[in-house]
């Protein structure tokens, strides 16, 4: 059982993501300073000296303290091992989206209790590299029994869940009823499970009709939509997620002039205080570096007046890592970012790109949550104590077990 109340002081560095707390400086970052948590939220920030009397104490040891990640993409609920596909890749091969349905086969065959073992234990190990908040999508059924079974196993351990049903076209269907199934039946049957919907709209997959029509058909069930695109190649992915007013547009490797500039004006009116806010630019490095893949351009994004978001992609054929820590170290050093933006980019990034950043969420039971990504008062109480005595050291240090601490909600967790 967690204190009623814990004072968290002696922090080498705090990273709050919010500038408008006193003491704090560009990106939120505060030094001296404490943060009191109360069962499951943030209940005061500030210098350490005026800290409030809690019921428990934890000594910080002059480490630095942020967000928890905030992994918004990942593909935990599946069956089976494609570490051959992988070795071929490493050896050649170029990645294709064919790949899906060797897991597809895999977790159709897998029994409830593998799925929900497998899925906790990777939950379990991306809270224990200090992620708190977790997206995980369907997709490996696709049939409409196994798409709302990966829904209903998911919505026990993922704080979201999003419906992929339009992940490939499983072997053996003919494309297009097999897109009217997963419009009609499969999503009718799923989306009281999940909070959003998604589609691969790429090569191979699902083509920029075929993608439209599942983000239409979406938004008509009140669910909100992510896409899935330019991943493998220059295409339709990014204009057909802004025209539809998608949460987020993940991967982003291939980008046109036009598509920095859609996803940066998307944001305008949002910003000026008079519309509403516009589609994130999910980032997924491990995911670029394990299919051999150009790195998406983040510095270039953020420059452009984008909104980005730093993602793990978890899952079994293309980036078999939760750990957000080496996705942050490898946004720094190797696609242009500074700590600070990447650091936001897996926390306050990724809650923007789930609509989680404002107090009032749903978790997948449908309970509203306090808000995450950020550290101040009213937020969920998610945070990241780092074997460090700056956030720095996750890219000054990569690779390293720098992860000290884990509170979710208020609750020790690693």
């Amino acid at each position: 059982m967690s204190p009623t109340s814990l004072l968290i002081d002696n922090i080498g560095e705090l990273t709050t993501n919010d500038e408008s707390l006193e003491m704090s400086t560009a990106g939120g970052r505060l030094h001296g300073a404490a943060v009191v948590i109360e069962h499951d939220r943030v209940v005061w920030v500030g210098e350490a000296a005026h800290a409030p009397a809690t019921d428990e104490r934890f000594d910080a040891a002059g480490r630095a303290l942020l967000p928890g990640w905030v992994d918004s993409h990942t593909h935990l609920v599946f069956g089976g091992d494609r570490t051959a596909e992988f070795e071929a890749r490493m050896a050649g091969q170029a990645y294709a989206a064919g790949g899906i349905n060797v897991t597809v086969e895999a977790t159709r065959a897998a029994s409830d209790a593998e799925l929900d073992a497998n899925l906790r234990r990777l939950v379990g190990e991306a809270r224990r590299g200090g992620t708190t908040t977790i997206e995980t999508k369907t997709g490996y059924g696709l049939t409409v029994e196994d798409e709302v079974r990966a829904a209903r196993i998911a919505g026990a351990h993922a704080d979201a869940v999003t419906f992929l049903g339009a992940h490939v076209v499983p072997a053996g269907a003919e494309p297009g009823e097999y897109l009217d199934l997963v419009t009609g039946p499969m999503l009718d049957a799923v989306a009281p499970y999940v909070s959003a919907v998604d589609v691969f709209c790429e090569r191979g997959a699902f083509d920029a009709e075929a993608s439209a029509r599942v983000l239409t058909t979406a938004k008509a069930h009140g669910l909100a939509t992510r896409v899935h695109g330019n991943q493998l190649g220059h295409g339709p992915g990014v204009q057909l997620a802004v025209a539809h007013g998608s949460l987020s547009v993940d991967h982003v490797g291939f980008l046109e002039p036009a598509d920095f500039s859609a996803l940066a004006e998307s944001w305008a009116a949002w910003r000026s205080g008079s519309g509403e806010r516009g589609t994130v630019a999910t980032v997924l490095p491990a995911c670029d570096l394990s299919t051999r893949m150009p790195l998406a351009p983040a510095r270039e994004l953020l420059d452009a007046g984008a909104e980005i978001a730093i993602a793990s992609n978890c899952n079994p054929g293309t980036s078999y890592t939760s750990s957000m820590s080496f996705c942050v170290a490898t946004a720094v050093l190797q696609m242009g970012l500074t700590i600070q933006e990447a650091v936001r980019a897996a926390t306050l990034g990724g809650a923007i790109a789930l609509g989680m950043d404002e107090d009032g969420w749903k978790d997948p039971r449908g309970f509203a949550q306090p808000a995450v990504g950020r550290i101040r008062p009213g937020a969920r109480a998610d945070l990241h104590l780092l074997e460090a005595p700056s956030e720095t050291h996750l890219a000054y240090r990569p690779g390293m077990p720098l992860t000290a601490a884990v509170w979710r909600a208020g609750g020790r967790v690693a």
